[in-house]
């Protein structure tokens, strides 16, 4: 475990001991490095809070379980997000992407034919209309 002088430098470092959450949009502008340590010291925060829920803490304790939970949740979320971003930027173009990347939609609308391969003609299809056009005529009136 983590000892008492080096949890308050990280509940200082965290802003946790003014009981401030964290926000997201204040993750996104970091390093996967630094949100990786925000993360450790999170969950540290989190089993130090639980041992105190055992042996009887504060009220204080208790309520804080909820925010470091939530605030581990939004790290990782931010986290998973950026990644799953990267990965969209590095397969656009490509012609293979993995299965999690393309358009879910439905079973029966990925199975039907692209537009390209809607508008293909047949060679005898292609014929036909080139020697049989449709006729333009008008009735007199």
């Amino acid at each position: 475990m983590v000892r008492a002088e080096e949890s308050g430098a990280i509940r200082a470092l965290l802003g946790s001991e003014t009981g401030a959450k964290i926000k997201a949009r204040d993750l996104r502008g970091k390093k996967k490095e630094e949100l990786l340590k925000q993360l450790d010291d999170l969950k540290v925060e989190l089993s130090q809070l639980r041992v105190a829920k055992v042996t009887g803490g504060a009220a204080s304790k208790l309520s804080k379980i909820r925010v470091v939970r939530k605030s581990i949740a939004r790290v990782l979320t931010v986290i998973n997000q950026t990644q799953k971003e990267n990965l969209r930027k590095f397969y656009k173009g490509k012609k293979y992407k993995p299965l999690d990347l393309r358009p879910k939609k439905t079973r029966a609308m990925r199975r039907r034919l692209n537009k390209h391969e809607e508008n293909l003609k047949t060679k005898k299809q292609q014929r036909k209309e080139r020697l049989y056009p449709l006729r333009k005529y008008a009735v007199k009136a």
